[in-house]
């Protein structure tokens, strides 16, 4: 038997050995997510995720359901809150913790020198959480005419918000005021999605759909048409909508006025 050996042979080792060097490497407890937005779903194990084309932060933190803001503070990242293909954001909010979002607290009885005596005031009032202020303040409506064919199952389960059946091509609007942060389809399971921001605590998404009729950027008015229902992502014509409080899934049927 004759044995082959040479440049290329060597060169052919060289490219296995390296190989499984970079697989070990990869094996670390650094976990990254991989380039392709396609190929990344949430996961409790990834710690890094590396920005693909298309995407925006706002677009990774819901897909990891985390807050905006928080996701911000963790990466200073500073508003727009601008990054590019290639990034790597880091997932871990543990190592810069957001601030509480308490109630301001309730003053004590204070005194006051009036006519050269002292008095006493009343305890001022509480003041209303920030986020349920900004909650009374929105007037949600239904995003499309249809029929409830999936409720809302948790915030940790499959299904993050309701899913209303509805013909292709009929008008999807926006279920509040606010800006457009994200459109596109690089968010498994969402097809053609659109993310609406509507002040600093509310979200809302609309996914599956068949046609976008908003671009990022575009501040948009309740009742104003963004979308068209179809069925991307999906063997069934619907609209999947979702309502994010502080980047946490909660029922939309919660805030959508009764029919």
């Amino acid at each position: 038997m004759r044995f082959v050996t040479g440049p290329k042979r060597l060169l052919r080792e060289m490219v296995k050995i390296l190989t499984v060097l970079a697989l070990t490497a990869c094996s670390g407890p650094d976990y990254r997510a991989p380039v392709d937005a396609l190929a990344q779903p949430p996961s409790k194990k990834i710690t890094y995720h590396t920005v693909a084309r298309g995407e925006t932060l706002y677009s990774i933190a819901w897909r990891y359901n985390l807050d905006v803001r928080s996701l911000a503070r963790a990466n200073g990242i500073a508003e727009p809150y601008l990054i590019y293909p290639g990034q790597q954001v880091n997932l871990d909010l543990r190592q810069n913790p957001p601030p509480k979002r308490d109630s301001p607290p309730v003053k004590t009885e204070q005194s006051a020198q009036v006519s050269g005596r002292s008095t006493s005031r009343p305890p001022s009032q509480p003041q209303p959480n920030p986020s349920e202020t900004q909650r009374s303040e929105l007037v949600w409506r239904w995003p499309v005419s249809g029929t409830i064919l999936t409720g809302f199952s948790g915030a940790q389960a499959l299904n993050k918000g309701i899913d209303i059946g509805a013909k292709k091509g009929e008008p999807v609007v926006a279920a509040e005021s606010g800006t457009v942060v994200y459109a596109g389809n690089g968010l498994r399971g969402y097809g053609n999605l659109l993310i609406i921001k509507h002040n600093d605590s509310y979200l809302s998404a609309y996914a599956h759909n068949n046609k976008l009729m908003v671009a990022e950027g575009d501040l948009v008015r309740a009742g104003q048409q963004i979308a068209e229902v179809g069925s991307s992502g999906t063997n069934v014509d619907k609209l999947h909508f979702e309502i994010r409080h502080d980047g946490k899934p909660v029922d939309p049927l919660r805030y959508l006025p009764r029919r």
